[in-house]
């Protein structure tokens, strides 16, 4: 019988101790880091994240392109329901597997991924990302995150419950304009804030119109169910898709969900903001006959300038007034600034209104400004923030990276954690903007009234509901069509 030296000093001078010592060495030569096998610039497989990618046309497209230029990403899954807008990245990622239907990819190649990224309509962004997150899986989501407050709520605690790396698609959250407003407003450059305003010109497609009357036919490469996913079911109808959808309330979020999250992410991380207390809004209107003006209720209106309370945080004295304005509405030129200087980047801006001076941004929090420009000249801060290598650009690269190192390791510009509380913000200015357009019957029979267009709507946080105008509660968390759930 073999002896049992597991407990006691085996023999350094036996036969069979000369050769498993002569085994372990010759291993350990053998042992060699799979970087240098491969040669300069090789990435083993758990260097790399492999990502399914959830719409990968438009935006989708150049998201994936993004991740690819990281040099970390592994793009091993496209899936998209119209094949006319996948047609490229399919072509650009040769290797990648194709899916029409992401549920389908998730059943089929979940072991196999590692990451999502989700890139569709507001509408299925929700769905999409919790059940990703369900799966363990990292996510990264176009803005705005979701398309109601409750979505929104729901993805922020599953993001910290299941643990996963999340980002939100505000670029210039990782852009480097940002910090350094953060870092003159921390230096007292500016004093105390009480009054931002946000403007853009959008929108830049077909809103305050109504539902065409017509249906067209599906084009053959769109799967128009799978389109619709959590929305009402309605008949195809031309243009809608790939881009002016978001002008319908059922799949959009208007001109608040496609700026928003770029315009207000520099309030809310410079002044720590959170959850408003209040909203107020007025929309433009169309007439469509002498005297009568033209009620869509399935259509943002033209144009909107929403207004939100925030309470006094850490590094304000007191609320916080933000106003919102699309639709070509600005606020006045400041008296800082010259008669022929640019306000924000002549379509987009962003103005901090404080006790000592006025900063300005152009769109993504770019290139920000001191008012008078003069002070530009004058004033010198102590870079306090690190920026982000690649700036607004490295927003991809950074999550990446962090997926890569996993839960909690690394930094990220736009987690879930941030882009829960902005979405919201973003959200409930929505439902200011539809509560001011909401058409209500006279008891005469003759015209409408507006009601909501002329209340302060409080919003009750904890309970997720407007207290003062019930009609609108509707819209904080939609009824899915049947046969699609959050899955909370």
């Amino acid at each position: 019988m073999e002896k049992d030296f597991t407990n006691q000093e085996k023999p350094a001078n036996s036969r069979r101790g000369f050769i498993k010592a002569a085994a372990v060495t010759a291993a350990s030569f053998m042992i060699v880091p799979r970087h240098v096998l491969g040669g300069k610039g090789f990435l083993a497989p758990s260097d790399r994240l492999t990502i399914a990618a959830v719409g990968v046309g438009g935006k989708g497209r150049s998201d994936i392109d993004a991740f690819n230029k990281s040099g970390k990403a592994n793009i091993a899954y496209l899936c998209d329901v119209d094949d006319r807008q996948a047609a490229t990245s399919v072509t650009n990622f040769p290797k990648a597997k194709y899916y029409k239907d992401w549920r389908e990819m998730f059943d089929k190649e979940a072991k196999k991924f590692d990451a999502v990224s989700v890139s569709t309509p507001d509408h299925t962004h929700a769905v999409v990302a919790m059940a990703a997150m369900q799966l363990g899986k990292h996510v990264y989501v176009q803005k705005p995150m979701a398309h109601d407050i409750y979505e929104a709520r729901k993805l922020t605690e599953a993001a910290k419950r299941y643990k996963v790396v999340t980002q939100m698609g505000n670029q210039g959250a990782s852009g480097d304009g940002v910090r350094q407003m953060h870092e003159w407003f921390n230096a007292g450059v500016i004093g105390d804030v009480d009054t931002v305003y946000l403007w853009t010109n959008r929108p830049i497609w077909p809103q305050g119109i109504p539902w065409p009357s017509t249906s067209t036919p599906v084009p053959k490469e769109l799967n128009w169910d799978l389109w619709l996913g959590t929305a009402p079911y309605k008949e195809y109808v031309d243009k809608l898709v790939p881009k002016s959808w978001r002008g319908w309330w059922d799949y959009g979020t208007g001109a608040l969900g496609d700026l928003g999250c770029h315009l207000m992410e520099a309030p809310f991380r410079i002044l720590d903001l959170k959850y408003a207390t209040d909203a107020q809004a007025s929309v433009g209107s169309v007439f469509v006959d002498w005297g009568k003006r033209g009620i869509f209720p399935d259509s943002c209106p033209p144009a909107s300038h929403a207004t939100l309370t925030f309470p006094k945080t850490s590094k304000t004295k007191g609320p916080i007034t933000m106003h919102w304005m699309d639709g070509g509405i600005k606020p006045d030129r400041p008296e800082e600034l010259g008669p022929n200087e640019l306000f924000g980047d002549g379509n987009s801006g962003i103005l901090f209104v404080g006790s000592k001076g006025k900063m300005m941004a152009s769109e993504y929090a770019a290139n920000p400004r001191l008012l008078p420009l003069s002070r530009m000249q004058e004033v010198q801060v102590k870079q306090t923030y690190a920026r982000v290598p690649g700036s607004a650009d490295g927003h991809y690269a950074q999550w990446v990276e962090g997926a890569i190192a996993g839960y909690g390791k690394k930094e990220m510009s736009s987690p879930f954690e941030m882009a829960g509380p902005l979405t919201e913000a973003i959200l409930m200015a929505n439902l200011a903007i539809r509560g001011a357009d909401m058409a209500k019957p006279r008891a005469t029979g003759n015209g409408f009234d507006y009601p909501g267009s002329n209340l302060k709507m409080i919003w009750d946080n904890q309970n997720m509901k407007v207290t003062n105008f019930d009609d609108v509660n509707q819209f904080v968390k939609r009824t899915y069509r049947q046969g699609w759930s959050l899955g909370v």
